[in-house]
């Protein structure tokens, strides 16, 4: 009935369990109530905004006659693929930016997705070519292009050369 753990890894267990569920005709609230478990933990864990702890593997494994590990291999695949994939796009390469550009922040402490605004204008107004490029290559042309109606104009004429030499 389940898939194998190897066709299935990285997704998240609640994913497997609701398609298991709509198979099955069964509400989570009924399944709920079937393993003895509260309604709010399987709606938690069905909409992805709960992890499978060992107990509910347990529990679910034995519902769906499988390995009791089943549940917690996935979320753990789950949460490694994830893991991996926050640490593949989490900054670009700081070596590229001088100091002064950030001058008053520390590189470290930007969160680059939040303030990408920010810092696509601030690049853009003040930053060299390899910078430029930097930001290019982490955000993308497509995504800065995006963002360039919601960046207030800017007084420096730099930021318009450079949209139009690098951006447009």
């Amino acid at each position: 009935m389940l898939p194998e753990i190897e066709k299935i890894k990285g997704v998240h267990p609640g994913a497997i369990l609701k398609r298991e569920l709509k198979i099955l005709c069964i509400k989570g609230s009924e399944l709920a109530n079937i393993i003895q478990e509260h309604k709010q933990t399987i709606s938690a864990v069905l909409n992805k905004r709960r992890a499978i702890n060992p107990a509910l593997s347990v529990k679910l494994a034995h519902f769906f006659k499988v390995a009791p590990d089943y549940f917690m291999l996935l979320q753990a695949s789950y949460d490694v693929k994830e893991l991996i994939l926050k640490d593949q796009k989490q900054a670009p390469n700081l070596s590229h930016f001088r100091k002064s550009l950030f001058w008053d922040t520390s590189l470290h402490t930007i969160d680059w997705e939040q303030q990408k605004r920010a810092v696509i204008q601030r690049v853009l107004e003040r930053g060299n070519e390899i910078e430029i490029n930097e930001i290019l290559t982490f955000y993308g042309r497509e995504l800065i292009s995006k963002e360039l109606p919601f960046i207030k104009e800017s007084r420096l004429p730099s930021f318009r050369k450079n949209i139009e030499t690098y951006c447009l």
